[in-house]
């Protein structure tokens, strides 16, 4: 079996699970670093390793347009490409034409789109999409989808849902690589009733593994959490759940508390290129001149590379004069933060300190704001 349970939590459907790939174990609730080009930006293959980063993300949307399929298929795939001997999962594409594109035009094919970079014309559909992640070779795979905004009508919603099945259908029965998992995505925007009906509907396809998609796009966080609780109730027990799109603690917290096994972000190294650090007791901004004299590491017991060797005052200095291995450092705290966040959490759920811990993590969280 490709997914194990390997702990349930009884207060709570947290679990600890264990995810089987061709390219090693993974172990269950899981933050996945995002490597949109094929590279986690700022930081080495060997940093990852380091870090306890277990899954990276690539971008089908992006990688076809640069380098394009000739040149990874020519390199043996996107883990020879980028030097990552760890699991691997790519998007579809699929949000990316629908927020990125300069212009579209959706068909029951898929979408032809204007490349955001340079204008030129590319076709993107579940064919497309399946054929260049099987050329990327990643270990998890997932189908092309189309993306609600938020807020989005009822009708459209009903319309969109739609059309992600049928796409999720043909994503299916395209041929992957070997060995590669595919991914539903459950959409539905706000609407409990069209969460669970996609829900159904792509259980009934069958695939290896369930995403909720549609979410941390703008809508309120209570919103969020009714996505979930409307669409794990109909997922199999013995699938991982991910929610694409979400790297905020105390949501992965209630998410996980939800049924939620497998979460992706960018926030880790896109805050770290602005100077922010995320800690326990929430986000902190190490660019402040409060910190001009502090000689106390970016987070008091983070066993990082970062925190370990450099202090607060020479990390914002960095920061100040625009150095590269000011980002750096706080990039290696920050996917540190992340990963160490969920080792606790795991411990937590096996433990059965679930719910006490994630209380506490609510507190920290309610305090620092």
């Amino acid at each position: 079996m490709a997914f194990e349970v390997r702990f349930e939590d009884s207060r709570t459907r947290a679990r600890v699970g264990r995810l089987t790939t061709p390219h090693g174990a993974v172990e269950t609730p899981v933050f996945m670093d995002v490597g949109t080009l094929g590279t986690v930006k700022a930081l080495e293959p060997r940093d990852l390793e380091e870090l306890g980063t277990q899954v990276v993300l690539g971008n089908t949307y992006h990688l076809l347009l640069r380098p394009g399929a000739e040149v990874i298929a020519a390199a043996g795939g996107l883990h020879r490409f980028m030097r990552w001997d760890g699991p691997i999962l790519t998007d579809s594409g699929g949000f990316q034409v629908f927020s990125l594109a300069r212009m579209r035009q959706i068909t029951e094919e898929g979408c032809r789109f204007n490349s955001h970079i340079d204008g030129h014309e590319f076709f993107l559909g579940p064919k497309e999409s399946m054929a260049m992640q099987r050329v990327l070779g990643s270990d998890i795979a997932m189908v092309f989808d189309e993306c609600l905004p938020y807020p989005c009508a009822r009708e459209r919603a009903e319309k969109s849902v739609e059309q992600t099945l049928r796409w999720a259908r043909r994503s299916k029965e395209e041929p992957h690589a070997e060995g590669q998992q595919v991914f539903g995505i459950v959409q539905g925007g706000i609407h409990d009733d069209l969460r669970r009906h996609c829900a159904e509907e792509l259980v009934a396809i069958g695939f290896d593994g369930y995403a909720i998609g549609g979410v941390s796009v703008g809508e309120p966080e209570e919103f969020m959490y009714r996505a979930v609780e409307a669409s794990v109730p109909f997922l199999p027990k013995d699938s991982p759940r991910y929610v694409m799109g979400l790297g905020v603690p105390h949501q992965m917290a209630e998410c996980v508390a939800r049924g939620v096994d497998m979460f992706d972000c960018v926030i880790p190294t896109r805050i770290a290129r602005h100077g922010t650090a995320i800690t326990r007791h929430g986000n902190v901004a190490i660019k402040a001149a409060k910190w001009t004299f502090d000689p106390g590491p970016v987070e008091e017991g983070c066993d990082c590379y970062c925190c370990r060797n450099f202090s607060r005052s020479y990390v914002r200095h960095l920061l100040a004069c625009d150095e590269i291995l000011g980002l750096r450092l706080l990039t290696i705290h920050n996917v540190r933060a992340l990963n160490r966040f969920m080792e606790e959490m795991r411990s937590a759920i096996a433990g059965g300190t679930f719910s006490e811990w994630k209380e506490q993590i609510r507190k920290e969280t309610t305090n620092n704001e």
